[in-house]
Order: structure tokens, then sequence, then C-alpha cells
């Protein structure tokens, strides 16, 4: 499957953004743990800290390849079939094969609590 490598890197930073804000939602919910303490406080504010690094890179990350994308191109082909292979979450597998850049996230905030995609 041969594609124009802008397209695809596209699609690249499109997850890369995605992967940022799951992250991101994780941050609030361990700042606010009421009840039984699971880490002291500077153990809390390490695991927060690491968070928010894993943000900062993942969105550092797709700025970066989005940039050096707008220089590349559209006459390039990669092939991307031995790649798309070793994906393993199918939703990612399709976002990065189609062809079409997806709007919104993997996990949307209207999605039900306990709604989950067997695998």
């Amino acid at each position: 499957m041969e594609e124009a490598l802008p397209e695809v890197l596209m699609r690249i930073v499109s997850e890369l953004h995605d992967v940022a804000y799951l992250i991101e939602r994780i941050e609030p919910q361990l700042s606010n743990v009421h009840g039984e303490v699971l880490l002291d406080a500077n153990d809390r504010m390490l695991v927060l800290q690491g968070i928010d690094l894993a943000v900062q890179k993942t969105r550092g990350l797709a700025e970066f390849i989005d940039t050096i994308t707008a220089s590349i191109p559209e006459d390039w082909i990669v092939d991307v079939t031995t790649a798309l292979n070793l994906v393993k979450l199918a939703d990612m597998q399709r976002a990065l094969s189609n062809g079409m850049l997806r709007h919104g996230h993997s996990q949307p905030l209207t999605k039900v609590v306990g709604d989950f995609e067997a695998f």
C-alpha cells in the first residue's frame, strides 16, 4: 500500500495529539484522590509531573512531525504495509491506514462509563 509520505505523517500527528489528550485526562483523576491515600504527597507529585511531561513530549513530537511534513514533497511515496501490520490496536491501525484524518479523539468524553471494546 503506497501512499504520500506527508499524508501518512499527518495521520501520525493526529494519533500523537490523541495520545496526549488521553494522558492529560488521567492527571485530574490522580490529583483528586480522596479517601485512602495510595501514594504519599511526594510520590503523587512525581507521578503528576511525569504525566505532564508525557503530554508535553507527545505534543512536541506531533508538532515536530507536523512542521517537517510541510517541507516534504507530496510526490514522496512510502509503503506502509509492514508498519501497519505491526500496529496492534485496530482503531489506530484504521486511523493510520485509511488515508483520512480522524477528527476527534479515540475516547471521547461522551462515552458512557463502562463502555469498552473487547480485544
